[in-house]
């Protein structure tokens, strides 16, 4: 049965992303580095298992890991999946199988991409070895993708110094990473909220009221998260508001051209029940405070006010929104 979206519930692709940024420690440093020179590390635990990825805590025991050990770059697919669309950002840009590899000398399998010309060319206990990324930089890329192979396993991995002597074997080592993360997707608000997207339009803050507690909810959910009944009657509500509480921006976000540091504040519009959230400008982000009178300022052309700025009113009283902190 395909369902037909009714024409007034609004429908649009979103894009979340932002890059993700870790320090590394001294194991997982060393697999990393170790990858910029085509080398394959794991840590061995003190059952006797290598563990690839390397971590620095033994999963079962949680005993500490230090052990390095070198493992080959040819291994066994012990599962697979066939990807039959890659997406943005994935290994290859043609079809192929993401395989989980036991490389030899490991206990554990590495997830990875398999090149390969179809799903009939992929099967459990095929041998594969590893494609080497033409440029390397330190990072799981390196590592292109697996390919298949024709060899018999490797005996077992050779033992390596211990983490601080090896990883000063190695020129520059690795020891943060900028992961991006990006989530493509097509969102549609629902019918309430689509009526509340569609008054801001208009410069209009548009709630809903339970018909059972007469709270009014902004932006609107469709139905009382407390009252578990349908919400219909939109109230127009604000423009102004004050701000129950906020904090200090002190964390530069990427493509945010605002100067830092900024506000970011729960702000309870006029005959709300419910505080949304907003940036506070026009006003030294040392005299934000709790109580503060706001108003929308629209940019040209925006369908959402750009910041909330200071009405020059007296502060409310607390008593008046203490409960929407």
């Amino acid at each position: 049965m395909t369902l037909t979206p009714r024409p007034d519930v609004l429908r649009a692709p979103l894009i979340v992303e932002f890059p993700f940024t870790r320090s590394l420690g001294p194991v997982q440093s060393a697999f990393l580095t170790g990858l910029r020179h085509r080398t394959l590390l794991g840590v061995r635990t003190t059952r006797g298992t290598v563990l690839v990825p390397p971590v620095e805590y033994d999963p079962v025991t949680a005993d500490e890991l230090r052990d390095l050990v070198e493992v080959s770059a040819t291994g066994t697919v012990t599962t697979w999946a066939w990807n039959p669309r890659p997406r943005r950002g994935q290994p290859l840009d043609t079809p192929f199988a993401w395989v989980l590899v036991e490389l030899d000398g490991a206990d554990t399998a590495l997830l990875h991409a398999l090149d390969a010309p179809g799903p009939e060319a992929v099967r459990t206990g095929q041998r594969v070895r590893v494609r080497w990324a033409a440029e390397r930089v330190g990072a799981i890329t390196d590592i292109a993708c697996f390919e298949p192979d024709d060899s018999t396993p490797d005996p077992g991995p050779e033992p390596v110094a211990q983490v601080a002597a090896h990883t000063g074997a190695f020129d520059n080592p690795v020891t943060g990473i900028v992961a991006p993360a990006r989530l493509d997707y097509t969102y549609s608000p629902g019918a309430a909220q689509s009526r509340y997207i569609a008054a801001l339009a208009d410069h209009r803050t548009v709630g809903e009221r339970c018909p059972s507690c007469r709270k009014v909810y902004v932006p609107p959910r469709g139905a009382c998260p407390t009252c578990g009944v349908a919400t219909g009657e939109q109230v127009e509500v604000g423009p102004a508001g004050t701000v129950t509480t906020y904090c200090i921006v002190n964390v530069k976000a990427k493509n945010l051209d605002i100067e830092l540091p900024y506000v970011y504040a729960h702000i309870a519009l006029d005959g709300a029940d419910l505080a949304l959230h907003g940036r506070i400008a026009g006003i030294p982000y040392d005299q934000v405070r709790m109580g503060l009178r706001v108003e929308p300022v629209w940019s040209a052309g925006g369908r959402y006010p750009d910041h909330y700025r200071p009405t020059g009113e007296p502060d409310a009283d607390y008593d008046t929104y203490k409960e929407l902190i």
